[in-house]
């Protein structure tokens, strides 16, 4: 069966559209943070979706809108600065900036499928160091579910290959976010078997991007060179 690679972002930026921007008076120190947006995600995902010649789903709208990593009804679909709107406001921001990355990406996912294609999806993300007083003890992690044989074996070989190109970085597993939790990837992994779809939301410690330069650059490059041996491409193609 043939592999294709799909990436996506869902939380690729932090931009309120002009017309909700009154919503977030009293709101726009939260739109720097982590809770505005993944810092740092969309650039590695644009450059392994460019390395792979493989298809990018993203979203620069901040996640304080509507998440998209979040279910229609789920308690974390909107914020503080979109929850007490009426549900007909609340749906029309759900049909303007959730319904269309999210159809897109499940419409991509399933023509492949019935393509007879295997599915092997990348979501990118990351997380902020600390998190109410408590520090991340991770700089890398794959979020998958476990018990799909598929998942569980992509996460093994790309934290093995990564682990054997950096033994500095603290790589996890499921962490500090279960794989099994509310998303897009849980939705897709619910539609698809496992020896269809394939889903890894790769977690990145922010401090990598915060600190930018030498570090930001080696940590990129080495993500997406450790996932191109764990799927078997590794070609004559320079990394980022």
């Amino acid at each position: 069966m043939q592999e294709v690679l799909i990436f996506s972002c869902e939380h690729g930026g932090n931009e309120i559209p002009p017309d909700y921007a009154p919503l977030f008076v009293g709101h726009e120190a939260l739109l720097p943070t982590h809770r505005g947006w993944d810092l740092g995600a969309l650039q590695l995902a644009r450059e392994m979706a460019t390395f792979f010649d493989a298809p990018l789903f993203f979203s620069t709208t901040t996640r304080l809108l509507v998440d998209l990593n979040r279910s229609v009804g789920h308690r974390q679909l909107h914020s503080e600065a979109t929850r007490t709107l009426s549900l007909l406001h609340r749906r029309a921001i759900v049909a303007q900036h959730y319904r269309p990355h999210r159809d897109a990406i499940e419409s991509e996912v399933a023509r492949c499928i019935e393509a007879g294609q295997r599915v092997i999806h990348i979501a990118s993300h990351s997380f902020t160091p600390e998190l109410r007083g408590v520090v991340r003890q991770a700089d890398v992690a794959c979020l998958y579910n476990s018990q799909r044989p598929g998942d569980r074996a992509l996460a093994t070989l790309w934290l093995a290959a990564l682990a054997q190109r950096r033994p500095d970085l603290r790589l996890r597993r499921n962490y500090p976010y279960n794989g099994k939790g509310d998303g897009l990837s849980s939705l897709l992994r619910k539609r698809h078997g496992s020896d269809a779809y394939v889903s890894i939301e790769l977690e990145v410690n922010q401090r990598f991007v915060e600190e930018g330069g030498p570090a930001w650059d080696a940590v990129r490059a080495d993500v997406l060179t450790a996932l191109a041996q764990a799927v078997g491409r590794v070609e004559n193609r320079q990394t980022p």
